[in-house]
């Protein structure tokens, strides 16, 4: 029980530093990521996108977003700022084993893409009945 526990919070873990690496770096969507109960969340900003230009997938442990965002311009415009990432772009981001990917659900809502993933029935804690195969007696001595 124990072990499946720290082996789901390990794999938590791996995700985290994944994240934590890849901040510093300019993202054209960013995310959180949290637990929520028995579910993994997974939150990506993509405001200005068309949902129909979103495209997530699944091989493996590999989730994998990949979106295009227009420039939205008129034609001939005379652009004097544009600071938004433009173009296809893509994130992959590495689920562990404790994670059901078979059972994966996505929304968009508000230019924020919602990917929860449950946590495996496997990797949940349980309790293991233990079955007695007969009474010892005591011994006197």
């Amino acid at each position: 029980m124990r072990t499946d526990s720290l082996r789901g919070m390990r794999d938590l873990d791996r995700l985290t530093q994944q994240l934590v690496g890849t901040a510093s770096q300019p993202a054209g969507m960013p995310l959180v990521a949290y637990r929520d109960g028995e579910v993994f969340v997974l939150r990506l900003d993509l405001p200005g996108i068309d949902p129909k230009t979103i495209d997530l997938d699944v091989e493996r442990n590999a989730l994998t977003v990949r979106a295009e965002r227009a420039s939205g311009l008129p034609q001939g415009a005379e652009v004097l700022a544009d600071e938004r990432v433009l173009g296809r772009f893509s994130r992959q981001v590495f689920l562990g084993d404790a994670l059901d990917t078979d059972r994966i659900e996505a929304d968009y809502d508000q230019g924020v893409l919602s990917v929860r993933v449950p946590i495996s029935e496997k990797a949940r804690p349980r309790k293991i009945a233990i079955t007695a195969k007969g009474e010892r007696e005591a011994i006197s001595a």
